[in-house]
């Protein structure tokens, strides 16, 4: 038996470890752009990146590492992705921790992580200078969250206390960032994940593997992948342990964070969970639902309000998944909109379908009665606000 227990002020709960973000002049109007994450030991880092095939340069330095390095490090920035940059992208990041190390020399192994525009080298002369204004001391979840915010409308931080059975007890706590280029994909976003439990690495690896497939591989608001995607575990080892606690808590997490992405997706208004079920095999059931998450026309109708399952149907069909209009029944929340008994919208049908389609969130179900499997993805619309924050985005 165990509880767990939401605590404020995110990263701060978590022993062992320092936190927080300045303005380095990257962002602009003094916003906070700059930020790190310091233990007070090596820690084991558990990562999962993004399957785009154009890594960013602070994902290639990562991995250059070698398997199961400990770190005590992490330097974040936000406005530059630090991505299509090559090798130099990389020497730079060296170049930044070297001018790092004469400050704090006890760092070993750091890791940075980037967000921001594409295609351009960092200004290192700006990140630098800036790390006069770090207490490496200091622990600041709020400054550390905002440092990382792109288009995000507002900060994502989650902390969870542990208690056991036997009265021991351990956190685990979250920031993430994320509103655009978000598709199930591995991560369309950054998250960092922090514990002071007694974790083992490879449970440390298992679970966070777990919990993305459970959470932010479920949601998609626009269809696109990141060069820079990043979910990243650091364990300070430092109270109890017990696994199906832990992973409990990180499920939770992680689906608490992906759900406030799509909440927060650039100028979205509404959550959708996409549930294909009773289809020929998982596969299926993923590959209609992901489909139905990722389309633009399905998103406008949901923008719209505008109940036409024709756009479902033909969503489904287009996954060439197996299916057959006879057999295939959607519903909008509990309101059946499409079915061989019933395939045309009433007036009186179509208006209670409206109805659930003015609410924030809402589910649209389809049952294809091919065999016994589902899978829920989850979405958004797409509005006007879109379009408008990424046509301007490099400005």
């Amino acid at each position: 038996m165990f509880d767990i227990f939401p605590l404020e002020n995110g990263l701060e709960n978590v022993e062992g470890f320092f936190c927080d973000g300045v303005s380095s002049g990257l962002k602009a109007e003094n916003q906070n752009d700059l930020a790190f994450i310091r233990s007070s030991k090596l820690c084991d880092v558990s990562a999962v990146f993004t399957q785009n095939r154009f890594r960013a340069a602070p994902i290639c330095h990562f991995l250059n590492y070698g398997k199961n390095f400990k770190t005590n490090f992490v330097l974040l920035n936000s406005k530059n992705a630090n991505a299509m940059t090559g090798a130099k992208g990389v020497k730079d990041i060296e170049e930044i921790f070297s001018v790092l190390k004469e400050k704090l020399p006890t760092i070993e192994n750091p890791i940075m992580s980037s967000t921001g525009v594409i295609g351009y080298r960092l200004d290192k002369k700006k990140i630098t200078t800036a790390f006069d204004k770090f207490d490496f001391n200091s622990n600041n979840s709020d400054n550390t969250a905002q440092a990382i915010m792109t288009t995000d409308g507002f900060k994502k931080e989650l902390c969870f206390k542990v208690e056991l059975e036997d009265g021991d007890f351990f956190h685990i706590a979250a920031i993430c960032k994320g509103a655009g280029m978000i598709n199930p994909s591995m991560a369309t976003m950054l998250c960092f994940i922090l514990t002071d439990a007694k974790i083992p690495k490879n449970d440390m690896d298992e679970l966070l593997h777990n919990a993305i497939e459970q959470s932010f591989n479920t949601i998609s608001v626009d269809g696109d992948t990141s060069t820079n995607d990043t979910v990243m575990m650091l364990n300070s080892a430092k109270n109890c342990y017990d696994k199906e606690a832990f992973s409990e808590a990180l499920n939770r997490m992680t689906k608490h964070l992906s759900q406030e992405i799509l909440r927060d997706g650039e100028g979205s208004n509404k959550v959708v969970a996409f549930e294909v079920k009773n289809a020929l095999n998982i596969e299926e059931a993923q590959k209609a639902s992901r489909a139905l998450s990722n389309s633009l026309l399905v998103k406008t109708a949901l923008f719209g309000e505008d109940p036409n399952w024709g756009r479902i149907a033909s969503t489904i069909g287009a996954s060439r998944i197996t299916c057959k209009e006879e057999d295939l029944v959607i519903s909008y929340d509990n309101v059946i909109v499409y079915s061989k008994e019933y395939p045309s919208l009433d007036e009186e049908t179509e208006q209670k379908a409206f109805k659930v389609m003015k609410q924030d969130s809402y589910r649209v179900t389809c049952d294809l009665n091919a065999g016994e499997s589902s899978y829920t993805s989850y979405g958004c619309d797409l509005s006007y606000e879109y379009v408008k924050i990424n046509a301007d985005y490099r400005t």
